[in-house]
């Protein structure tokens, strides 16, 4: 009885073996083969994508716009570079023409000064772009400007600031060419948004409406210009290590000039560029670019708004605290 039911058990023992071997394992390296071709055919699209694309980019100066003018330049993409300083775009220019890439034909980026929270100017600058190169694929709205402050005590003039350089100059820019993509039937806009543009959060009133304006005017384009075969990609960043904060107004105008935890804490700009670069080569509608702690946030402003409201208001006293001691 004993030899018999051991029988049995090597009997059934060998043909798990046998299954292993000839289903499972075949099975299992024909699917690693399959997503390694997939992610190969996805690369070979996003390079043919990127490659020799018009790319414009505001804010390009520094931070992330710097970033990604980096990374779509080493793509092989022609790139036009905007911002407010000349010279720091004449030193960018000089610094990606410096690099040397043996695997991908690189271009002289162009350059284009102007202000966005000038709509005039905008739209001129805009025109120039067109004349210059006859048509952009990809635009990437980049440029913006943080606040740091208490509602009651901000002025109007304030947040009509922030909302010129983060909502109004990008949705300016847009529109000034969105008719020529829609003639080609081809571009692809991009927004860099914010998680707080999902979210917000005490004492950054201005900057959060901004960012959720932009939001809600990129997902509208979007569904409106599908039809025209044209992209739209928000990304919305947590935390990057630039001089966003350093540079942000406060409540009566002036600059904040102060380098906050949480920023030096954050994502290297280099990290985010490469995200928003594989973001637009793989066409996605929406990425969400931050830690564990402000996607739940996300999460939870829309599935237990109680309980976010209460951490924030909880979070504004913590914050009052700290100012005041």
């Amino acid at each position: 009885m004993v030899t018999a039911a051991a029988a049995r058990k090597t009997v059934q023992k060998g043909k798990l073996m046998d299954f292993t071997s000839t289903v499972i394992i075949p099975l299992l390296f024909g699917s690693l083969g399959i997503f390694a071709l997939f992610r190969l055919l996805q690369w070979m699209r996003m390079r043919a994508y990127l490659q020799e694309a018009v790319v414009v980019i505001t804010g390009a100066t520094s931070g992330l716009g710097k970033e990604c003018a980096k990374a779509f330049h080493a793509a092989g993409s022609k790139l036009v570079l905007c911002g407010r300083d000349s010279e720091k775009l004449k030193e960018l220019v000089q610094e990606l023409c410096a690099v040397k890439n043996h695997r991908k034909n690189t271009h002289e980026p162009h350059t284009v000064v102007f202000d966005l929270s000038d709509t005039k100017a905008v739209v001129n600058a805009a025109e120039e772009i067109l004349k210059a190169l006859g048509h952009v694929d990809i635009l990437i709205n980049n440029a913006g400007i943080s606040f740091r402050g208490t509602i009651v005590d901000t002025g109007l003039h304030v947040d009509k600031k922030v909302m010129e350089t983060n909502y109004f100059g990008p949705v300016a820019l847009t529109k000034a060419l969105l008719p020529s993509m829609i003639k080609r039937r081809q571009g692809h806009i991009v927004a860099i948004s914010s998680v707080q543009g999902k979210i917000s959060i005490p004492f950054r009133s201005a900057y959060a409406a901004s960012k959720h304006a932009t939001q809600a005017f990129f997902d509208c384009l979007r569904a409106e210009v599908e039809q025209f075969d044209i992209e739209v990609t928000v990304v919305s960043p947590g935390y990057i290590q630039t001089n966003l904060s350093l540079n942000a107004v406060t409540a009566d105008g002036s600059r904040y000039g102060v380098m906050d935890k949480t920023t030096a804490e954050g994502q290297t700009a280099a990290e985010v560029a490469q995200v928003v670069l594989n973001a637009v080569g793989q066409k996605k509608k929406e990425v969400l670019v931050a830690g564990l702690t402000p996607c739940l946030a996300v999460y939870l402003r829309n599935l237990c708004p109680r309980l976010f409201f209460t951490l924030m208001a909880s979070r504004a006293k913590k914050e009052r605290k700290t100012k005041g001691s």
